[in-house]
């Protein structure tokens, strides 16, 4: 293509509007044009039954396509973001899991440097500074407190591409790293964790703003203590990470919580682990031994979910589906739901990890963008233009 280009389609889902048909121009790399109807010139590009939206951000995944993210290895952490890329993943983070310190000194090194290069968009550190009653897919023996010198260590270490870190507010000193990471300038996110609902809401106020996989490894919503769950949703400053797999979440489950927190509160993640896009069979997540069957991944000595094999565009198809579902017009997404599944699968995502060039088609953002076919099929990906 040349340095200055046209994509049409027959829907375009632009910054808070639904263009049918709409189009979108760049130029070195840059969005330069967005509007409806035909565009200024003919289309390089044209999906007259397609659907154009943001470039899809992923703000927690360990791997993809037979790659980890996980270790820090080069070549692994490419071919995964490569494989994602191919699903309209233009943005993605490199999610760890609980590792021994020393393992952990030398895995965020790795991370830097990728990061430093643009392959990721930072570093999630899930753990190991989380719950042993909630460490779902994580190797206990690797799970410890968090203090302030391992969180200042890997600070160091990580010269600013920590983006986020997942801990269990309940632990001797979280609170205290709370103010430290957010100090930092990193997300704190509340997840694997056995916490009350006023651990939770104290973390909240000392700067957590986000939930991992929400329900998912955390105390259940009780009637009398409600725990994590309840916390998180009712406070507007806190955004939800939803896995929307079928797996992790009953539908119902996606389709209320986003009713309750609304579009602008809820993002769509995957927590996609290395087996994502390959066949069933044996698999490592971390230092643990996972079986996958019937494309669902647990931990083979205690089975436990280990994270998913799923792909945006899976979850933007089933998102918008659902969604849909029910709504009196032939299952056809309204420009509501579509608006609302591109925020969560792109704008919110961006907006917590701090990135204003990326989430949204507008003039001036970051040339991202995912054509998806009749079925949410990509059909085609441009990252950066």
């Amino acid at each position: 293509m040349s340095d200055t280009t046209i994509v049409a389609a027959g829907v375009v889902v632009a910054d808070g509007v639904v263009h049918r048909p709409g189009w979108v121009e760049q130029s070195g790399g840059r969005i330069i044009g967005v509007g409806a109807g035909s565009p200024p010139r003919p289309a390089d590009s044209d999906h007259p039954r397609g659907l154009l939206v943001p470039g899809f951000v992923d703000m927690h995944v360990h791997g993809g396509g037979g790659a980890s993210y996980t270790d820090g290895i080069d070549e692994q952490v490419r071919a995964a973001a490569a494989f994602h890329r191919t699903h309209g993943t233009t943005t993605t983070v490199t999610s760890t899991v609980s590792a021994t310190r020393a393992d952990l000194r030398a895995i965020v090194p790795r991370l830097r440097e990728l990061v430093v290069e643009g392959v990721s968009a930072g570093i999630h550190l899930e753990g190991p500074w989380i719950s042993h009653a909630r460490c779902g897919a994580h190797d206990p023996g690797a799970l410890r407190n968090p203090e302030s010198s391992e969180i200042d260590e890997i600070l160091d270490l990580a010269d600013g591409t920590v983006a986020m870190v997942t801990l269990a507010p309940e632990l001797p000193g979280a609170m205290d790293a709370v103010d430290r990471l957010v100090a930092a300038g990193v997300t704190v996110a509340v997840g694997h964790t056995d916490a009350t609902y006023d651990q939770v809401r104290e973390a909240i106020e000392r700067g957590a703003r986000v939930a991992t996989h929400l329900f998912n490894a955390m105390a259940p919503l009780g009637h009398r203590e409600p725990g994590p769950p309840l916390a998180l949703m009712e406070d507007p400053r806190v955004v939800v990470e939803l896995v929307g797999d079928g797996v992790h979440l009953h539908p119902a489950v996606v389709r209320d919580v986003q009713r309750a927190v609304g579009f602008d509160r809820a993002a769509l993640v995957t927590d996609a682990m290395v087996a994502t896009g390959m066949p069933d069979g044996a698999y490592r997540l971390g230092s643990l031994d996972v079986t996958v069957d019937a494309g669902v991944a647990r931990v083979a000595e205690t089975g436990a979910i280990a994270g998913s094999t799923a792909t945006m565009d899976r979850l933007f198809a089933r998102t918008v589906a659902g969604l849909s579902a029910g709504a009196g017009n032939g299952g056809a997404p309204s420009d509501d739901v579509l608006i609302g599944a591109a925020a969560m699968t792109a704008g919110n995502p961006a907006r917590v990890l701090r990135r204003p060039d990326i989430g949204v088609l507008a003039v001036g953002r970051r040339a991202d963008l995912v054509v998806l076919d009749e079925d949410f099929r990509v059909a085609e990906v441009l990252s950066g233009g």
